[in-house]
């Protein structure tokens, strides 16, 4: 049976600057499947749209900005993800480049940045449980996110298969 995940975007803002990354806390729909945590911006992708306007799109519309600058860091396959038991598929990309203020609130949630140290910091074995009450994220950000900001030109490919909510196991590798 071929795969047919529902394919989003996922994309992490950065301050270069600052060494901040732009996340959204899901805090605004109660029946939000992301409620609570923290997460890059995007979202599906749209009939007749490319992996990068859909990106770019979806920057515009959740945090007011045109992307001027962004570069693929890898692929995730989360078969099972959706609270359904639908598959999901993502590129995540990092926007470094950018016309315009981000808005520090849309319809998901409000925008803040957050230093990357403590974002990778959230997702380090010792820290990932004393951080959740802080910067709650998806259980299974901690294996890809320090892919995401790594300094290796390589994109990463990864899956990570889903059940009842968590994730059972995650493989990857770079190209």
């Amino acid at each position: 049976m071929p795969y047919t995940p529902i394919l989003g975007t996922l994309g992490y803002i950065v301050n270069r600057e600052t060494n901040e990354v732009l996340l959204v806390h899901r805090n605004k729909r109660a029946n939000d499947e992301h409620l609570g945590k923290w997460n890059g911006l995007g979202g599906k992708l749209e009939t007749n749209e490319d992996l990068a306007s859909g990106m770019r799109r979806e920057i515009r519309e959740e945090a007011g900005i045109e992307v001027t600058s962004m570069r693929l860091r890898g692929t995730v396959s989360w078969p099972g993800f959706g609270p359904n038991g639908e598959d999901w598929m993502s590129p995540m990309f990092i926007i470094d480049g950018w016309t315009g203020d981000p808005l520090s609130t849309n319809v998901e949630g409000d925008l803040a940045w957050i230093s990357i140290s403590r974002v990778l910091q959230a997702c380090s074995d010792e820290q990932a449980e004393r951080d959740a009450a802080q910067l709650p994220m998806w259980e299974g950000d901690r294996y890809f996110l320090p892919l995401v900001f790594d300094t290796d030109p390589r994109i990463f490919h990864g899956v990570m298969p889903y059940k009842n909510g968590r994730p059972e196991s995650w493989s990857f590798e770079r190209w």
